[in-house]
């Protein structure tokens, strides 16, 4: 297929096809199948965009996610390390945790918190750096994005389910990580890349 005519399929599917807007989905019926104080899991039936029947399982998240790149006045900013219990393995990520919506708290609120829990670390400036969606093929879980500046340490505080290494680090290291696979949590990904678009 050649680079012209390409471009003009792309195009005919844009302007012929399905709009954004559209919603092509149909729930039949829905069911818990499964719940607990974090989550909630899904059984739907439902009609598919080409309109033939099946099912559809949804993981339903009841907070929202937030994320932390910390940045010092030296270029540094800082890991947390720990076990991941779904992975069966150690991961390197950033500050990260839950904002607990049924509390009222508000991204930021949770992001401060979490920050401070993990690494002991308190920001006076903040930037957020947008949000996105972690899994959306089967869960509807939202995260936020932040940049923490203007940093002042103090005591971490983790959860006791929570048994974390606090590495600082320079931020190119941190670039070099992300690139080389070293880090793979996909939250703490996105928030690298985004502050690497900032700063460059």
């Amino acid at each position: 297929m050649g680079k012209i005519y390409a471009q003009r399929y792309i195009n005919s599917l844009y302007f012929y096809g399905m709009k954004e807007q559209d919603k092509p989905w149909i729930t039949l019926s829905k069911n818990t199948v499964y719940e607990n104080p974090w989550i909630r899991i899904e059984h739907h039936e439902v009609i598919n965009p080409n309109q033939n029947e099946g099912i559809y399982g949804l993981v339903h998240f009841k907070n929202t996610a937030v994320s932390i790149f910390p940045l010092d006045e030296e270029g540094n900013t800082y890991l947390v390390g720990q076990h991941r219990y779904t992975l069966d393995a150690y991961s390197w990520e950033l500050p990260e945790g839950g904002c607990l919506i049924q509390d009222q708290e508000s991204p930021l609120e949770a992001a401060k918190r979490e920050l401070k829990e993990e690494t002991g670390l308190q920001a006076q400036e903040w930037i957020s750096l947008g949000t996105c969606y972690l899994s959306n093929s089967v869960t509807d879980e939202k995260a936020h994005m932040f940049l923490a500046k203007n940093l002042q340490q103090g005591i971490a505080a983790p959860e006791e389910t929570e048994s974390l290494v606090v590495r600082k680090i320079p931020i190119q290291e941190v670039f070099n990580m992300a690139e080389n696979g070293e880090i793979q949590d996909a939250l703490s990904l996105l928030t690298i890349l985004k502050v690497k678009s900032l700063i460059s």
